[in-house]
C-alpha cells in the first residue's frame, strides 16, 4: 500500500469542479514545493483558502504528478498573502480584493483576530464606515456558525453551498435537525438527494430497514417519478422501485406505503379490479383533480357565440391583413370564435400564428378583454411580436407573490379578462395549468395553442395531450403545410420526422437543413465545435454566442450537455474572466440557463441569460435575461448551468436562429421521435444534425417517450359518461 502523505497550501487557482459530486482539481501553493496540482472531493475549495490535505502522490498518464486527496481540512491562513487571498475569496460577504488588501496592510497577521474579536477596530481602515463594519461583522459571524455545520457535513460529501442552504433554513439548530431526521434534507434542500441524506443517516446509526428510512425512500421514488413527468405510480411499480432503491424486503416497502396512505401523505386512487391502484403524492393528487374540476366548471356553461356574424368577422380579418384563408383555417377560426374552451394544434408551417392573429383582432374588435400568455418569457415575447399585443408569462399573469409564496390570482381574485389565449401549451404542466384554470372567471373563454407532437412539459403531466384525448373540448388540428412553408426544409423535415421518415439534407450550401454524417463520438464533437466556432459564423453570418444553440438528448457523456458546455465554453469564451460563486465556476460573458423556478428572483426553469458582471465583496453575479438584469447571490447561483449546449427538453418554448443537434447511439435510451421533432422545430433559420444515420433512424422509429402516468383524461371522460 502506498504511503500516506500530508501537504498544506494556499489555493492559487480552481481548475475544475464537478457540479454533482464535488470532485475538484486545484493548484496549491505549498511551501518548499511551489505549485502542486491536487485532486479529490475538496468541498467547494476557493482561491485564497488554506487546505491541509491527506492522501497520496500519483502520476496521471495525461496530467502528470498530482496529489490525490483522501481528506481535506481547512485551516486559518498565517501569512499576509494567505490572509489577503482568504478574505478576498468571497468567503466573507462585503470584502473584495481591494478591501482585503487594505485590511492586511493595516492589521497584518492580526487581521482575522480583529474581525473576530474586535470588529469595531475595522473603522480604523479607510473606506469602512459603521454600516459596512456591521455588515462584515455579521457576515463573519454567519461564517463561524456555518463552520459547525460544515464540519458536521464535511465527511459526507455535502458541498459548502448546500451547507449554507441548510444553515439558512434551520439556523443554529441545523445539526440537531439533521441528526434527528437526516432524510429531511432530501425533502427540504434543493440539490440534496436521497443518497446523500442516506449516507448521513447510515453514519448516524440508522438501520437500513428502519421505518423512517423506508418511508423516506418511498417518498423519494414518487418524487423522482414526478420529476420524470408522472403524476402517480401504480402500486406494484412503486413497490418494485422502492425495493430496488432501498435494498430491503418488499413487505417493508408495502407497509411504508400503507402508513403514508393512512397519514394522507399519499393518496390512493382505485382504478378497478383489473388495474393496480394509483398512488399519488398528496400535492399531485390535489392539482390533477383540481385541474379536472376547473376545466369542467369552465365548460359547463357551453359554447359562447360571437356577437355578430362569424363569417363577416372572418371576412373582415381577411381584408384587414390582405390574406385569403384556406378552408381549413376558416373552419378553425369559426370554432375558435364560438368555443368556450378550444385546443388549436399543428406543426410548423400550418398557419397557427395566422389564426392566433385572427382570434386576437376579431375579439378585440368585439370589445372583449383579451390576454395573451405563454409558459416562458421567450415564448411570450414571440407571441407579442406576432400579434402586436402585450403577452405575459403565465407566472406574471397569475402575479406570483414572493411574500406569500403563492399566486395572487385565484378564485377569490380572478383574472380580469374575457378571453385568454395561451401559446406553447404543450409546455403547461399539471400544476401550472391548475393554478391558471382556477384563476379564470366562469364566463371566460380559453384557447390553448400548441404542438402536441412536441415533447410533453418538463413538469409532471401531459395536459395538452390529455385534453385532446379526452374529447371533452373542441380540438382543431392543422395538418396542411402552406406553400411558402414548404420551401423550408426545416418545416418539411419536421413533418417527415413526425410521420416517421428520416430528414433529408439540403442539396445546396444555401439551404436551411443539413445532415452531416459522423460515426464516432469524438468525430461528432470535433465537427460540432468546428461548425459552431468557424463554419456557421463564416458561411451564415451568425454570432456563435447569440444565435447558435446546441441541443443534445442528454446531460452526461461525451456528447451530453455537461461535456459539450465545457468544450464550447473554452472555445467561445476562453478569454472571459473567471469567477467562482457558490459551487460554480463561471466566466464573464458565459451563456447560462436557470434550471428551476426561482420565484424570488422571478426567473424560471429554462430561462437563458448572459453573465455580465460579478461583485466579489457582495458574493454575487449579475445575469442579463433579455435586457433584465438579475442579481444572483451565492445561494442562488447553484441553479445556473452553462447553456452553450442544453438538453432538448430544456429548449421547449424557445426558438433560435440556428440549432445544432449531435446524435449518436450512445444516446439510445433517449432517442425518440418527438425528441428529435422538438429539437428540429426549435431552429428558425438553420438546423444541422451531426451524427450517425443509425441514431437518426432509431430516433425516428421510436415513439414511447410521451407515455406518462396521468389520470386527467380519464377524470374528464368520466364526468361526461
Amino acid at each position: 500500500m502506498s504511503k500516506e502523505h500530508n501537504i498544506e497550501g494556499v489555493v492559487e487557482r480552481l481548475i475544475y469542479r464537478h457540479e454533482e459530486n464535488g470532485f475538484s482539481v486545484v493548484r496549491l501553493l505549498v511551501r518548499g514545493r511551489g505549485e502542486v496540482t491536487a485532486v479529490g472531493t475538496l468541498l467547494g475549495a476557493r482561491p485564497g483558502e488554506t487546505l491541509r490535505l491527506t492522501g497520496q502522490w500519483v502520476t496521471d498518464r495525461k496530467f502528470g504528478r498530482q496529489f490525490k486527496a483522501e481528506s481535506c481540512l481547512r485551516v486559518s491562513p498565517n501569512t499576509f498573502i494567505g490572509i489577503e487571498r482568504y478574505l478576498s475569496s468571497g468567503l466573507v460577504r462585503g470584502i473584495g480584493l481591494g478591501m482585503a488588501r487594505r485590511l492586511v496592510q493595516h492589521f497584518g497577521l492580526e487581521t482575522l483576530d480583529v474581525i473576530d474579536k474586535t470588529p469595531r477596530r475595522l473603522l480604523e481602515v479607510e473606506g469602512i464606515g459603521k454600516k459596512r463594519m456591521q455588515g462584515i461583522r455579521e457576515a463573519w459571524q454567519e461564517q463561524r456558525q456555518i463552520h459547525g455545520v460544515m464540519v458536521f457535513l464535511q465527511s459526507h460529501g455535502v458541498s459548502p453551498s448546500h451547507a449554507v442552504k441548510i444553515f439558512n433554513l434551520y439556523g443554529q439548530d441545523a445539526v440537531h435537525r439533521v441528526e434527528e431526521d437526516p432524510y429531511r434534507l432530501a425533502r427540504d434542500i434543493h440539490g440534496i438527494g436521497f443518497h446523500s441524506a442516506d449516507r448521513i443517516a447510515r453514519s448516524l446509526g440508522i438501520a437500513s430497514d428502519a421505518p423512517q428510512r423506508v418511508t423516506a425512500g418511498v417518498l423519494r421514488v414518487l418524487q423522482q417519478a414526478t420529476d420524470g413527468g408522472h403524476m402517480f405510480l401504480p402500486r406494484g411499480r412503486l413497490i418494485e422501485l422502492g425495493t430496488e432503491l432501498l435494498e430491503v424486503d418488499e413487505v417493508l416497502v408495502a407497509a411504508a406505503i400503507q402508513g403514508l396512505v393512512d397519514e394522507t401523505a399519499l393518496v390512493r386512487v382505485e382504478l378497478g379490479e383489473a388495474l393496480e391502484p394509483a398512488l399519488y403524492l398528496k400535492s399531485m393528487a390535489h392539482v390533477e383533480s383540481g385541474l379536472a374540476e376547473h376545466l369542467l366548471r369552465l365548460t359547463a356553461q357551453g359554447d359562447l357565440p360571437l356577437g355578430g356574424d362569424r363569417q363577416k368577422a372572418i371576412a373582415w380579418f381577411e381584408s384587414k391583413v390582405d390574406l385569403q384563408l384556406a378552408e381549413q383555417q376558416r373552419k378553425a377560426l369559426e370554432v375558435a370564435l364560438s368555443s368556450k374552451v378550444m385546443v388549436l394544434t399543428g406543426g410548423p408551417g400550418t398557419g397557427k400564428t395566422t389564426l392566433v392573429q385572427g382570434i386576437v383582432k376579431i375579439f378585440l374588435r368585439q370589445g372583449l378583454r383579451l390576454q395573451l400568455a405563454a409558459p416562458t418569457g421567450r415564448a411570450a415575447k414571440r407571441l407579442s411580436e406576432a400579434t402586436g399585443q402585450e403577452s405575459k408569462t403565465v407566472h406574471r399573469l397569475l402575479e406570483f407573490s414572493p411574500q406569500h409564496r403563492g399566486f395572487s390570482r385565484g378564485p377569490d381574485n380572478p383574472l380580469a379578462l374575457d378571453v385568454l389565449v395561451v401559446d406553447e401549451a404543450s409546455m403547461l404542466d399539471t400544476t401550472l395549468a391548475y393554478h391558471l384554470l382556477k384563476a379564470l372567471p366562469q364566463e371566460a373563454r380559453l384557447i390553448l395553442v400548441g404542438d402536441v407532437d412536441q415533447l410533453p412539459s418538463i413538469g409532471p403531466g401531459r395536459v395538452l395531450a390529455d385534453l385532446i384525448d379526452s374529447q371533452v373540448v373542441e380540438v382543431v388540428r392543422l395538418d396542411r403545410i402552406f406553400r411558402q412553408a414548404r420551401e423550408s426544409l426545416i418545416v418539411v423535415n419536421a413533418h417527415r420526422i413526425r410521420m416517421g421518415d428520416e430528414p433529408i439534407s439540403s442539396p445546396t450550401e444555401k439551404g436551411d437543413f443539413f445532415v452531416i454524417e459522423r460515426q464516432d463520438p469524438d468525430a461528432i464533437l470535433s465537427t460540432l465545435c468546428h461548425l459552431v466556432g468557424e463554419r456557421i459564423p463564416r458561411s451564415f453570418g451568425l454570432d456563435p454566442l447569440q444565435d447558435i444553440q446546441v441541443l443534445t438528448p442528454m446531460r452526461r457523456g461525451l456528447l451530453g450537455a455537461n461535456q459539450l458546455n465545457a468544450s464550447l465554453q473554452e472555445l467561445l469564451n476562453g478569454a472571459g474572466r473567471e469567477i467562482a460563486q457558490g459551487s460554480k465556476l463561471l466566466r464573464i460573458g458565459d451563456r447560462v440557463m436557470q434550471r428551476r423556478n426561482n420565484y424570488d428572483l422571478e426567473v424560471w426553469n429554462g430561462d437563458i441569460g448572459k453573465v455580465t458582471s460579478s461583485d466579489d465583496e457582495e458574493q454575487c453575479i449579475k445575469v442579463d435575461f433579455d435586457g433584465r438584469g438579475v442579481i444572483y447571490g451565492s445561494g442562488d447561483v447553484d441553479d445556473l448551468v452553462l447553456a452553450y449546449a442544453c438538453s432538448i427538453h430544456k429548449s421547449q418554448g424557445s426558438e433560435y436562429p440556428c440549432v445544432v443537434i449531435p446524435l449518436h447511439t450512445q444516446h439510445f435510451t433517449l432517442l425518440q421521435r418527438n425528441l428529435l421533432y422538438t429539437a428540429v422545430t426549435r431552429g428558425r433559420r438553420l438546423v444541422i444534425v451531426v451524427g450517425s444515420r443509425k441514431a437518426i433512424r432509431l430516433a425516428v422509429d421510436t415513439q414511447t417517450s410521451s407515455q406518462r402516468y396521468t389520470l386527467l383524461r380519464d377524470r374528464l371522460r368520466r364526468a361526461f359518461c
